[in-house]
């Protein structure tokens, strides 16, 4: 028997594709007969006859369910029927027209006359029955619903995103729109032009991965104000480090060698890389990559972002948190940020040296500044952190599953699963996938959740109603791939951005945590050297980013984890290419491994992975040129420039340490030129993922002492909460 056609038909109606082929499907030719899991296509009786094999010419097409989808394969005996190829491009094209690829619509509620559960429960009735078993669940569900819709309304306004920085004195500035119109509901209470209390050297908004760059600027001597719209240290993430890229926090001085051990969870012995192979040519099924120091170090997130909050205030910084950013002016002198308190209808002004952006991929900054360039890809992630009903015969907690796929395409979308322990028998699960950015199909939390607990006894075989929920998590992973550091901006003058806002994160595990901590030296010694010489225009800003060479050829992986808009794949065609890949990846060192995981690897790793991978299995290049065809010139260009950086690095290695050497009368004959020097050999370091010791870098001073027990916290004269300072007043310094 062979199979000659695999379809993915995107309904979870399974019957109805079943009935659709036994009622109204009719062949072109040959006689059709009704089976118990679909159809059977035989010659017509008159011309019917037995093949030389002795066995029967016919086609057996059947239906099952998996993955929330339907699946149709067709086999067929040894003879081929008679015009068989024409009926089965008959079944394919007649297939597709009766059961299209619908997306996910997001439902409109209105919570003023009902529950979030109740609103939802049509729509995603697993979704709410977990959701109603956790802490906090109907809180933390609106928040997804809203992550949802700010994400579709900013896909939505791709080219014609909402304006929020303004130049001082343009007439559309809000702040002159509304001191024209209603005195009243100005910024009033903006500093004037002599107040120094409220005057910052950074105003970092966005106090999730934010607090951890504003608390290393905050040691280092600078004013610094952090902007957080929800209840500062609420986030629904969980963290994973390795132990080198936790070794940079202290080396950096943000922690001691105890704090961050009083941090760490667990710290497990390795992790697991497989993805589905029993669909794909056996020439390309991969065995179980093994991993052992990626992501090994599970961290209590919440206690890491309060730590850096304590630090923060304690070198003098203070946090506003439950506090919209609404929009900024910029002039020569400084930025002026205007925020509201969440339910007030008043607005606020802040004013700083330097506006630093961490609002992530929703952040109107960036959309204003790239519009259609903000992001090419988006990987929507859920899952939540459970604890009991997965016993250790099923799942060892010492290892970790970094990238499982248990099924092939499902309704235009490769899933994949994530498994992170942590402490006390506790696991965090995540199911996400990378999706290109589209108007029309922009890519769905909530039917994701629904898509993660109907799938989840699958993945883990576990009964659902016996665990025990602890917490969700959730949200979008931005991505933007490109050739050129300067092909997405992430400055303008007294602006830059930082984090997930500046797309900084690893291609493949999509861990914004630890490129930030990668990166963290760098960054905060290129925002030290700008704010002490005033380079804040956008020229100079421009240079404090992350870009990495090595990671803009990655993107063609993860380019074929997706499954273009509008169209329709093979269903094993993204597993085939990830096996393919891995069983490259395999065949390495352990350390090159890691390195490939941590964006560390070099230019002649990485062209041996490739070429082997395209050598043992030359269908790859077919595959990726049918998933990527669009955008394989821009990776060529890509992988010109990693080249071209390649040898860059290896004519001119000698930078660096002469930089560092000559740092005192370069810093003193031209600032600008220092800094552009800096900046070009962190290029040859950082930007070919080859960092030097952080000591070389920067290390912060030993910060102060934290207070042994926190005041109580005092009632705010209105609903912002200024965490810094009794009633919301800034202390002078």
């Amino acid at each position: 028997m062979q199979e000659v056609l695999y379809l993915e038909v995107p309904t979870p109606n399974t019957n109805a594709v079943k009935g659709w082929l036994q009622e109204t499907f009719t062949p072109g030719h040959g006689q059709k007969i009704v089976t118990t899991d679909g159809i059977r296509i035989e010659p017509d009786p008159s011309t019917s006859s037995v093949a030389t094999t002795g066995l029967p010419r016919a086609l057996a097409i059947v239906t099952w369910s998996a993955q929330r989808t339907t699946y149709l394969k067709a086999f067929r005996w040894q003879t081929p029927l008679s015009r068989e190829t024409a009926l089965l491009e008959q079944l394919n094209r007649q297939i597709r027209q009766h059961f299209p690829l619908t997306p996910p619509q997001l439902p409109e509620i209105d919570l003023s006359q009902q529950t979030i559960f109740k609103a939802l429960a049509p729509h995603y009735p697993k979704t709410v029955a977990y959701f109603q078993r956790m802490p906090n669940g109907e809180a933390d569900l609106s928040q997804v619903y809203s992550r949802e819709k700010r994400w579709r309304d900013c896909v939505s306004t791709l080219s014609q995103p909402a304006k929020v920085i303004f130049r001082q004195g343009d007439p559309a500035a809000p702040s002159r729109r509304l001191s024209a119109s209603d005195e009243d509901s100005s910024p009033s209470d903006a500093p004037g032009p002599d107040d120094t209390e409220d005057h910052y050297d950074l105003i970092v908004i966005g106090g999730v991965l934010g607090v951890i760059q504003a608390a290393a600027m905050a040691l280092l001597g600078h004013r610094v104000l952090v902007i957080e719209r929800h209840a500062f240290g609420q986030l629904n993430r969980e963290w994973n480090l390795s132990r080198s890229e936790g070794q940079t926090l202290i080396d950096l001085g943000l922690f001691s060698q105890e704090e961050l051990a009083g941090l760490i969870l667990q710290e497990y012995d390795g992790g697991h890389i497989k993805c589905l192979d029993v669909n794909i040519p056996p020439l390309t099924r991969a065995p179980v990559l093994q991993t052992t120091g990626v992501l090994n170090v599970a961290l209590d997130t919440a206690a890491l972002i309060r730590q850096c909050g304590a630090k923060l205030r304690a070198a003098g910084g203070t946090i506003l948190d439950n506090t919209e950013f609404r929009w900024a002016e910029i002039d020569d002198d400084q930025a002026t940020v205007y925020v509201q308190p969440k339910g007030s209808e008043a607005y606020q002004a802040r004013r700083g040296r330097v506006l630093v952006d961490a609002m992530g991929i929703n952040s109107p900054i960036a959309w204003q500044l790239n519009r259609e360039r903000t992001v090419n890809s988006v990987c929507p992630m859920v899952g939540a952190r459970i604890s009991g009903g997965i016993p250790e015969t099923v799942w060892d907690p010492h290892y970790s599953d970094l990238i499982s796929s248990h099924g092939d395409i499902s309704r235009g979308r490769q899933l994949l699963w994530e498994l992170l322990p942590g402490s006390e028998r506790e696991l965090t699960i995540y199911l996400f996938h990378y999706h290109p950015v589209n108007p029309d199909n922009p890519g769905s939390l909530l039917a994701l959740y629904e898509d993660f607990f109907h799938l989840l006894p699958d993945y883990r075989r576990c009964d659902p109603d016996k665990l025990t929920w602890r917490k969700p998590t959730f949200g979008y992973v931005p991505g933007y791939f490109s050739q050129s550091p300067k092909e997405r901006a992430i400055a303008w003058d007294r602006i830059v951005a930082i984090g997930d806002t500046a797309c900084l994160h690893s291609p493949l595990l999509l861990t914004g945590l630890s490129s930030l901590v990668r990166h963290l030296p760098r960054l905060s010694a290129l925002l030290h050297t700008a704010l002490s010489h005033d380079l804040v225009k956008a020229r100079h800003l421009r240079q404090i980013r992350a870009f990495q060479s090595n990671t803009a050829v990655t993107w063609l992986l993860a380019k074929g984890m997706m499954v273009p808009p509008g169209r329709q794949l093979p269903p094993a065609r993204v597993n085939a290419v990830l096996n393919g890949f891995f069983t490259s990846l395999a065949q390495e060192k352990p350390e090159v491994v890691e390195r490939f995981l941590q964006d560390g690897w070099g230019w002649l790793e990485f062209n041996r992975v490739l070429l082997k991978a395209g050598y043992q299995n030359p269908s790859m290049l077919k595959w990726i040129w049918g998933l990527a065809k669009a955008d394989l010139g821009r990776w060529v260009l890509a992988y010109l420039s990693f080249t071209l950086h390649a040898i860059v690095g290896v004519l001119f290695g000698w930078l660096p340490r002469w930089v560092a050497w000559s740092r005192a009368w370069w810093e003193t004959l031209t600032p600008s030129g220092w800094f552009w020097l800096q900046a070009q050999s962190y290029k040859l370091t950082y930007g070919l993922g080859k960092p030097p010791p952080v000591e070389t870098t920067l290390q912060l001073p030993p910060p102060p002492p934290l207070p042994k027990k926190q005041p109580p916290k005092p009632v705010p004269r209105d609903n912002a909460t200024d965490t810094g300072a009794p009633n919301g007043v800034v202390p002078k310094r």
